[in-house]
Parts: structure tokens; C-alpha cells; sequence
């Protein structure tokens, strides 16, 4: 695989589909730039935080198409296809805001994908032909719906979760499977919402008309995940009930408790065959849990796939397109790794390896053939870029850059270390440094902790990382317990222990203090969502580690966040969850009061900064609310933003601008 062919004609087909897109409006931020600024420029805080240019490929049955969702000079995404014979690309997409969230290929000709909008979620889910690309039309309209599969042998009547907030006689619809082969409705402007009359979002009556069969509901308290077999019926369902999450297998029309532990099992998908799944677990504190097979209405373990010595196993499976037989999987350890099962794959990945020395190049799809493969390469300085590669003919071309206005030599290598918790225990911290530190020219340090508790950091290229690291800033990322990998050296109770996972970020961070690497009289901890909680949690815990802190949203009163969730508990199951795991804040006051930065806003001294969006839920405003109110309260100085039309995580990229824009700010005023 050593000839190149010219890719010029792809490449020029993708950059005028991008240059097509919708120009900014006149209060939004430039968009229309795809080089880097020059190198002797600093690079501007929208190159870190504006969405990809491309992201997602994939690849048509046969190999003759390939589709991707595209950004251009707008804040839009939208369904790019290109026929590679034919050289020619369209696009397709929603109104206005509305954007393609996600897509798949049915057959060669034929697509399904969902539009959705950043302050109303989920609006639709239509199929195309690329024969007729500016033809879309509607399959389901106003749910929230979830492909599960695509039957392998009926590819154009696809497996979907369909359920509708706001009308109790379609709330709990279930899993239908959808007729895409009847191109009947007329799909309205989704500038407006249609509402009944209570107010409520109303779902158009010719949604049933593209029902082909409906599978029967899992009533079992409040379904959570359905999972089909790898030839697309369905097989099992998840609920969650008074707190406790169960399994259930489909056996004809009705649905069968398995006597499976969900605290102690993590279903990963479905395994190679009906009535198995593919299971992280049982938890065995001091021995990471292996991937392995797992008879479903038995809950009898099998073959053991991947069996990690440091890690548990925290990945997804990979199967080939045409048999769907699992042939590998990636997980995370101190940074991404691929597992191949199937001899040709691991072949494949050595030459891939070979081909593209000193990234991470990844096998993201195939052709049902096998012989064109779409792959995906990054560093810890490359943001991901995508390729296509015929074995076939062994050429190589690129499809494009997912962000080319990022000049990789201008960006900072990451380094993996480890840190000892305060009770014994080892975990993985990513350290970035930024040009020109040393021991004689320690940088200031930015700790950022992760969101979650359920995520975790990993090697890798990190946008907001290379943004601080350009500010001249170090940055510490810890992986706290309860992020995934990690769960084996501890019991169980720390995955919901808040306050201690706020104690390791404190250890990784004191540790790295100690190595004289970076000036422990400059360190400010900053966060996102959980992230943001751990960095109040953290200022409030250790007053004198930090110089400042930043929170963007964030849970900072525990006892207000589960009160508030008691309003929702019969349309939402995340209260008893939490009372399962956490307890009842009337009777475990103490516990609650330990994990919530609320209470001891008294003992800061540093300046915070606190950014949250308008549109977020009540809850998670009501706690940045209350939050500035006790700064205020207690003479902390702070800054405060609230930001307009946006919803959790910062939708827009202008908002996103926004907010790093006084962050840095922000920072450079108070760890100079």
C-alpha cells in the first residue's frame, strides 16, 4: 500500500460542498476560514471550539458512496454525500438552526437520519436517495427516537425506539420498526413546533403510516435501553424501577426478568448470536473486569473476549459490515487501543500502523467487501482526520481534514503519569505543558477535571486542552475514581462518592505541585458540568491549593438537585436513582452537606468564575443561581455569565467563544 493517487477531485468536491453552506448571520462569529491563522499570529479562541468541519464517514454497502456530516461558514451541520465514481457531492439537511445529528446507511441508494435543534431536541427522523438528495421525506416526526438496527436481510425497514414527551398516548410507544419504502408525507416546517392543545408537543398523524410493526412495551417501571440481536430483532430490554436497574429478555411477545445484577454487570452490546450479550463484569474488587460473553436469560459468564491486567474494559465492539460477526474492539487504557480477533483486521491494522507512523490510525468502517476501508488518524496534536483506503488497488486519499484551520506544529504534546490516591491506590493524570516551561520557567497550571463521573480522560487530542496549553498555561486532567477503567480498585459505594473523587483530583494535583514542573502559587481548577461541581467541591475543600476557580454549570447543592428531581419521579426515573444510590437527603444530611461546595462558600478567598446557559434545565440553573447568590452572600469576589439560545454544553459555537473568551480573560487576570 505505498501508491498515493491524486485525491484533488474528492478533496475539491468537499471544500465547494463546505464553501455551498450558509454564509454566518451578521451577529454570529466567522465561520469561513479552513487554514490555520499564520504562525506568527496567535491562534484565535474559535479555531479551539468551532464545530468539525467533517465528522462521522461512512461508507455504502458496496463501496460506491460515502457520507459524512459537514459544517461550512455557518454554525450548521448538515448530510454531505459523495458519489466517488461520479465525483460529485450534495448536500441535504433541516431549516434554519435544525441540524442532522445522526445518519446511517440503509442499502447503496438510501439513507436514514435525524434532524434535531439545540433548544428543542430531537424533531425528526426522514429518509433519502442519493438519486433524489433534495427529497427527503419523514418517517417519524416530534419523538424521540433512537435507530437500534438496521435487519440485515431487510435493510430498508430499520429497528427504531420511538418514544413522545408530552402526550401520554405515545409516551411509551416502544420499538416499532419503520417502513422506509413508503415515501408518503409531507414533512412540515420544523421552524415551529406543532403543539395540541394543553401546550404539549403534538405528533403528526402520519407517523403511523411508516409503522410496519411494533414490538410489545417494556412496562417494567421506566424502560432505559433496548438492545437487538446483530441481525437487527430485538432481543433485550433495560428499566429502571424504584432505583434499580433490571434486564429483560424478549421471549416471543413478552418480556422476562433475567437474574442479572445491573450494579455489577455493563451490558457493552449484543454478543455473537440471539439470547447472548456482550458483558463488562462481575465487579471483583482488586481484579479488573474482562469483556466477555454473557447468556442473557441466564446470566451465565462465557468466553472471555479481552482481559486487561490494569484496566477494566471501558470500549465498544467492532463488527464487519457484511457477516456483522465480531471481529474486534477499542478501549482505553493510559490511551486508545484497538483488540482484533479476526486475522485479516489485525493484518489490516499493522499495515495501517505502518502506513501512518506516530498517529493513532483507527479502522472507522468498511464496505460490505472489505476492500475500501474508511480510517480515521490523530495524535495528541492532530485533531482527526479521515482517510479512505482501497486494498483493492492500494491507493490512499484523504477525505478531509475535522478541523484544518489547527496547525498540529503549533500544538503541545500530552503526557500520561500517575498519581497515588490518598488511599493507596494508583490512577492515570494527562499532563500538557505549554512551549517554553521548564523547572527554571514553571507555567502556571490549569487542573481540569473531567465530566461524568462516568467518562474519562484519555491520550489524545483535546481542543480545550490545546487552548490553554496556547495561553501559555500547563494542565493537569485526572481520572478521578468511578471513571471508567477504573472501577476494580474500589468497592462499589466510591462510584457514587462524590467528595472522594474531588480528594484524588486534589491528590493528582498536589503531586504535580510537588515535581516543581509547574508553580504551585498559580494554579486555578476549572470544569464543565460535573467538571464544574468538582472544581467548587475543590476550591471550597482546599482554599489554599487554588488561586481561582471556574465553573461552567455545575451541581453545587446535591440536597436541592435530588429535591428538585422529586417532582419529576413519575416522569423521569433519575430521583429514585439517586435515593438508591446517594440517599435521602432528609435522612443522611451529613453526607449530603460533605459532597455540596454550597455549604462552605465561607471558606473561599479566590475569585470564581461561573458561566451557565439560559436554556439549560430549571435545575441546573436554579444551582448557578444559587451559587452567585452565596458568593454574593459572603463578599466572594466572582464573574458571572448567563448565556441566551443555548442548552446544556454550550450548542453554539458562539457561545462557546463566549464563554473561553472571559475565561481567558479571567485567568490571565488572576494567575499572572
Amino acid at each position: 500500500m505505498t501508491k498515493l493517487r491524486s485525491v484533488f477531485p474528492l478533496l475539491f468536491a468537499l471544500l465547494f460542498a463546505l464553501a455551498a453552506l450558509p454564509a454566518p448571520a451578521a451577529d454570529s462569529i466567522d465561520l469561513s476560514r479552513l487554514i490555520p491563522v499564520p504562525a506568527d499570529q496567535p491562534i484565535p479562541v474559535v479555531d479551539f471550539f468551532r464545530p468539525p468541519a467533517l465528522q462521522d464517514p461512512k461508507v455504502n454497502p458496496s463501496g460506491t458512496h460515502i457520507a459524512a456530516l459537514v459544517t461550512g461558514a455557518s454554525d450548521k451541520v448538515l448530510l454531505l454525500i459523495n458519489d466517488l465514481k461520479a465525483k460529485k457531492t450534495e448536500v441535504t439537511g433541516g431549516p434554519n438552526d435544525v441540524n442532522v445529528t445522526t445518519f446511517n446507511w440503509l442499502n447503496d441508494h438510501r439513507l436514514i437520519y435525524g434532524l434535531g435543534a439545540p433548544a428543542r431536541g430531537n424533531l425528526g427522523l426522514l429518509a433519502v436517495d442519493v438519486e433524489k438528495i433534495k427529497r427527503s421525506y419523514p418517517i417519524l416526526q416530534y419523538y424521540n427516537e433512537t435507530l437500534l438496527n438496521i435487519p440485515k436481510d431487510d435493510r430498508t425497514h430499520p429497528v427504531v425506539w420511538a418514544s413522545f414527551d408530552g402526550l401520554d398516548t405515545y409516551k411509551q410507544m416502544g420499538v416499532v420498526v419503520v417502513d422506509t419504502d413508503n415515501q408518503s408525507g409531507d414533512f412540515v416546517d420544523l421552524t415551529s413546533i406543532v403543539k395540541d392543545s394543553l401546550g404539549n408537543p403534538k405528533a403528526k398523524e402520519n407517523n403511523t403510516i411508516h409503522i410496519k410493526k411494533s414490538y410489545p412495551q417494556l412496562e417494567h417501571g421506566w424502560a432505559t435501553r433496548y438492545i437487538t440481536d446483530q441481525n437487527g430483532a430485538l432481543d433485550f430490554g433495560t428499566s429502571a424501577s424504584k432505583g434499580v436497574n433490571s434486564l429483560y429478555h424478549l421471549t416471543g411477545q413478552a418480556w422476562t426478568e433475567c437474574p442479572v445484577d445491573l450494579d455489577q454487570i455493563s451490558i457493552v452490546d449484543a454478543g455473537s448470536k440471539p439470547g447472548e450479550l456482550a458483558v463488562v463484569g462481575p465487579r471483583n474488587t482488586g481484579q479488573p473486569s474482562p469483556l466477555q460473553f454473557m447468556d442473557g436469560a441466564t446470566g451465565k459468564l462465557g468466553e472471555v473476549l479481552i482481559e486487561d491486567k490494569e484496566y477494566d474494559f471501558n470500549g465498544y465492539l467492532y463488527r464487519d459490515p457484511g457477516s456483522r460477526t465480531i471481529v474486534g474492539a477499542v478501549y482505553n487504557r493510559s490511551g486508545p487501543k484497538a483488540v482484533w480477533f479476526h486475522p485479516t483486521y489485525a493484518k489490516l491494522q499493522e499495515v495501517l500502523n505502518g502506513f501512518f507512523p506516530g498517529v493513532i490510525a483507527r479502522i472507522i468502517g468498511t464496505n460490505e467487501k472489505g476492500d475500501l476501508v474508511l480510517v480515521s488518524t490523530s495524535s495528541d496534536r492532530q485533531p482527526l482526520s479521515y482517510q479512505w483506503v482501497d486494498l483493492a488497488t492500494k491507493n490512499v486519499g484523504l477525505i478531509k481534514n475535522s478541523a484544518p484551520w489547527i496547525d498540529p506544529k503549533r500544538m503541545q504534546p500530552m503526557s500520561m503519569i500517575k498519581f497515588k490516591t490518598r488511599d493507596g491506590h494508583k490512577l492515570d493524570a494527562y499532563v500538557t505543558m505549554p512551549a517554553g516551561a521548564s523547572k527554571q520557567n514553571p507555567p502556571p497550571l490549569v487542573v481540569l477535571p473531567h465530566d461524568g463521573p462516568i467518562a474519562r480522560d484519555t491520550w489524545g487530542f483535546n481542543s480545550e486542552v490545546q487552548f490553554f496549553a496556547s495561553r501559555g498555561y500547563a494542565v493537569l486532567q485526572p481520572n478521578y475514581r468511578g471513571s471508567p477503567g477504573t472501577s476494580w480498585m474500589f468497592p462499589e459505594s466510591d462510584d457514587w462518592d462524590y467528595a472522594k473523587m474531588s480528594d484524588d483530583v486534589t491528590d493528582a494535583t498536589k503531586m504535580l505541585v510537588s515535581s516543581g514542573l509547574v508553580d504551585g502559587k498559580r494554579v486555578a481548577i476549572v470544569g464543565t458540568s460535573f467538571g464544574g461541581y468538582l472544581a467548587l467541591q475543590g476550591a471550597t475543600s482546599e482554599p489554599d491549593l487554588y488561586r481561582c476557580a471556574a465553573a461552567i454549570t455545575g451541581t453545587f447543592d446535591w440536597e436541592q438537585l435530588v429535591n428538585d428531581a422529586k417532582f419529576n419521579r413519575y416522569t423521569d426515573p433519575q430521583y429514585d436513582r439517586w435515593i438508591h444510590k446517594l440517599g435521602d437527603p432528609d435522612k443522611d444530611k451529613a453526607r449530603y452537606d460533605a459532597m455540596s461546595p454550597i455549604h462552605r462558600i465561607n471558606r473561599l478567598h479566590i475569585p470564581v468564575f461561573t458561566a451557565v446557559g439560559r436554556e439549560d434545565s430549571q435545575a441546573i440553573v436554579a444551582q448557578s443561581k444559587g451559587l452567585v447568590s452565596q458568593l454574593e452572600r459572603n463578599n466572594v469576589p466572582h464573574e458571572s455569565l448567563t448565556l441566551g439560545g443555548v442548552g446544556r454544553g454550550m450548542a453554539y459555537a458562539k457561545n462557546r467563544v463566549e464563554v473561553y473568551t472571559q475565561l481567558e480573560a479571567f485567568l490571565a487576570k488572576h494567575l499572572k
